[in-house]
């Protein structure tokens, strides 16, 4: 399907102030970007680099007074996610270079606390994708997706001991199981088409069979319309902004997400 996704930032600057963002999706084997539209005022020097994990990333100060960023993809993205029942699990010898830094434990995502808690909720599964399938089923069960109930980033101790969270939430949880059973996971922050309330959103990858599957606790049935911005080990790598300095926070923020009939 072909979807146009964009996003509009506000900022209120008090001092100048260095940004990093994280604003511009990439072509990649899930999407392919035939169009952008990239606008900030007022107009600044802007650097684009690529960070560790593959990100676009867009570098700049923002001037004192009003600012605002601009964005607009248009792209085609698959119809449907897909699913592998029965994918094997990879030998952690046999594994991509690139793929290891995604089997650690990270800021919000302390996988080497869930051991035990892993090991029960896959008991039976066949180890790989299976294993995965029941922890994004389980986070489903077990946990209430409430858009909007946290405001702080927490950790996948802290969201198992609330038991309730965003979207970003349940993925720092399931990429913890994930890897407490030595399958790599990464979180995925970006749009998704019909998405309710629509708003950035994350979700998580685990490696199986020799790829990275997706996987979203968040909706009752995996379905097309997903749009990568960024992959990171956890929330600290895929923030869509960064700012240094005194605090600005966004004072408006719109994503829209819509299907585009035609090819563009």
């Amino acid at each position: 399907m072909w979807l146009r996704a964009s996003c509009d930032l506000t900022f209120d600057i008090t001092v100048a102030t260095p940004f990093i963002l994280m604003l511009r999706p990439r072509s990649g084997a899930n999407q392919w970007v035939s169009r952008e539209e990239y606008k900030i005022e007022p107009v600044v020097p802007v650097f684009e680099f690529t960070d560790g994990y593959g990100n676009l990333c867009q570098r700049l100060v923002a001037p004192t007074g009003r600012f605002s960023v601009h964005t607009v993809a248009d792209m085609m993205v698959a119809d449907g996610v897909d699913r592998a029942p029965g994918a094997p699990f990879v030998n952690v010898q046999n594994l991509p270079d690139g793929v290891l830094c995604y089997l650690l434990p990270s800021r919000y995502c302390e996988s080497d606390h869930f051991n035990e808690m892993a090991a029960e909720i896959t008991s039976g599964q066949l180890l790989g994708y299976d294993q995965v399938a029941a922890i994004e089923a389980w986070l489903r069960s077990a946990f209430s997706y409430v858009p909007g109930s946290t405001s702080a980033t927490l950790s996948a101790v802290e969201v198992n001991a609330r038991q309730v969270g965003i979207c970003r939430d349940l993925a720092h949880l399931g990429i913890a199981l994930c890897r407490s059973l030595s399958i790599p996971a990464r979180m995925v922050v970006g749009y998704l088409h019909h998405l309710e309330p629509m708003d950035l959103h994350a979700w998580f990858e685990a490696y199986v069979g020799g790829r990275w599957y997706t996987f979203d606790a968040t909706q009752a049935a995996l379905r097309g319309g997903y749009v990568a911005l960024g992959y990171g080990r956890d929330a600290a790598d895929v923030a869509v902004f960064n700012q240094f300095g005194p605090a600005s926070f966004a004072t408006a923020q719109t994503v829209r997400v819509e299907r585009i009939h035609d090819s563009p």
